[in-house]
């Protein structure tokens, strides 16, 4: 008695196992199709609409930035501009000189950086010439690139140069074509029999 009421109780809790293993999937099924259709073509139009917008907010601010930022170097390396329209000859003449004391530094500025950058070059490349000394390895010269038509067009170019129509042309024997006239002429040996009894008969 004790053993099949133990044997009904383990079966009772293993259906009920099962029961809630099988309630638990149903509501994980039911769940994921209700998250599939929550996406309508409606809500899907309307998020693209706010994606652009944003993506259009977004590039304009941006461009802002780039304007204000160009702004700002001019102004950085050239000065605010000057209102020279109602101003005197001093004031002109004032003016056109800060501007060319500007122009000037910054000149030599640039002469400055040219030669720093050309000199920083010429070491680096001293620099790998010794590497590459070292380790047994030599730069190989650039190349020219050359187009393989012209080379193609050059070899036929001398082709033609060489070309002589007369050494092509075949050579042909003229007695090639004078075997039947040969044929024709030469004659069976019964009529030569014929021939040497009519010449004894003339000298008899």
């Amino acid at each position: 008695m004790a053993d099949d009421e133990a044997k009904k109780a383990k079966q009772a809790e293993i259906d009920r196992k099962r029961a809630e293993v099988r309630k638990r999937l149903e509501e994980a099924s039911k769940a994921k199709k209700a998250k599939k259709g929550f996406m309508t073509p409606e809500r899907k139009k309307k998020l693209r609409l706010l994606l652009r917008k944003k993506a259009a907010e977004e590039l304009k601010k941006e461009q802002e930035r780039k304007a204000a930022e160009r702004r700002r170097i001019i102004e950085e390396r050239c000065g605010k501009p000057k209102n020279v329209d109602e101003a005197n000859e001093d004031t002109v003449k004032r003016v056109l000189k800060d501007y060319h004391a500007r122009i000037q530094k910054l000149e030599d500025e640039k002469f400055d950086l040219e030669y720093a950058v050309k000199k920083k070059d010429f070491e680096i490349a001293d620099l790998n010439s010794q590497v590459n000394d070292l380790r047994g390895k030599f730069m190989k010269p650039t190349l020219k690139k050359v187009s393989k038509y012209e080379n193609k067009f050059a070899k036929l170019q001398k082709k033609a140069a060489e070309f002589n129509f007369r050494n092509q042309l075949k050579v042909v024997k003229k007695k090639e074509f004078t075997l039947e006239e040969e044929d024709k002429e030469k004659k069976p040996d019964w009529s030569k029999k014929g021939d040497k009894v009519k010449e004894e008969e003339v000298e008899a």
